[in-house]
This record gives C-alpha cells, structure tokens and sequence, in this order.
C-alpha cells in the first residue's frame, strides 16, 4: 500500500516550472500550473504550494542525457532540489524525465490544441508525465 498524502511534481524549464499534483491515494497526476523560475521566489512558491494543498512529498524530474548520464541540466535540477530540501519539511525525490516534454506535446498535439496552447501548458503536462511515472512505479 502507497504512503498517503499528496505528492507534489515538478518539470524544470527555462522559464516555467511546470507543477502537477497527485491524490491523496497517490494513484493519479493532474495538472497544477506553472512557477516562474528565479531564486529566490520559485523555490518559496513551491514552498507555499506545499504548505497550500498539504504536500507530504515532492518529486523533481531529473533530466538525464539519452545516454543516462547527468548532464548540466540534470545538475541543475538536483542543485534546485538540493535548494527545496533546505527549506521544505517534506521529503524531496528525483525522477527520471528523459522525453517527458516531448511525450506531453505529442499528448497536447493529439487533443488539437494549437502550437501556442501547447507552449503554454506543456511545462504542466511534462510535470503531471513526470509525477504519473513515479507514481506508477510505485503501485501495488
């Protein structure tokens, strides 16, 4: 049986932090919304979303290379989440991202949203991506 709470998910992008949410079952990922990025007023929004819906965990996407390997994005998300550990009382967790973005557009694009709905709300998608594959992996 999972752990109960919800579990908060983020996607780093350059601009936006994309934000999903689970259920406090953990069985299912929806959209949140976006952050800004920018130290330090991302990481307490973040922080406020936290304490807001009663997040008892919060899961980064680590955007590995195709090959596995951390490159300098994937450093970047672990020093953000490194940052998110300092301030949350929450357990952070990293979770492989590798074609989130693009499996979220794909997603976007088969509904018919149009190229600029798709810039707008792919930073959400990719997170609520991110946060469903960890939360299934973790399923009984």
């Amino acid at each position: 049986m999972a752990e109960p709470g919800r579990v908060l998910g983020l996607d780093l992008g350059d601009a936006r932090i994309g934000v999903a949410i689970s259920d406090d079952g953990r069985r299912m990922a929806v959209p949140l919304g976006t952050v800004r990025t920018g130290p330090p007023d991302d990481v307490k929004a973040i922080a406020d979303l936290v304490t807001e819906h009663e997040v008892t965990l919060v899961v980064v996407g680590l955007p590995l290379l195709m090959s596995g390997e951390a490159g300098e994005r994937a450093r970047l998300a672990e020093r953000f989440a490194e940052a998110l550990r300092g301030i949350l009382p929450v357990e952070v967790l990293m979770q492989d991202e590798r074609l989130s973005t693009a499996e979220a557009d794909r997603a976007l694009r088969d509904t018919g949203a149009s190229g600029r709905d798709r810039r707008r709300t792919v930073d959400r998608s990719a997170a609520t991506v991110i946060l469903q594959a960890w939360l299934d992996a973790r399923a009984v």
